[in-house]
């Protein structure tokens, strides 16, 4: 795998990981019984936590990019086997 395939593919990894980890210990003003102050939503996250997020979100990613750079590398996963690259018209 080249270079810029992989930090690309690692890229893309760590933004689908981010989205799953966003809405895990989120908290609004209703859950924790702050005020909440003319114009704010009530629904918004009091305390958002977005380094932990973003650490968290690093080591899932790297962990996941870990598994399959290995599969790949060691052919055990080939682009070939995924359906929508073997149906695809040969030019």
């Amino acid at each position: 795998m080249k270079l810029t395939s992989a930090i690309a593919i690692y890229f893309i990894v760590w933004w689908v990981t981010l989205f799953v980890i966003l809405p895990l210990r989120i908290k609004n003003a209703a859950e924790t019984g702050a005020a909440v102050e003319e114009g704010h939503d009530a629904g918004a996250p009091v305390v958002h936590g977005l380094v932990w997020k973003a650490v968290v979100t690093t080591i899932v990613a790297s962990l996941v990019f870990a598994v399959l750079y290995y599969l790949l590398a060691n052919n055990i996963l080939q682009t070939l086997d995924l359906p929508f690259v073997r149906d695809m018209p040969k030019i």
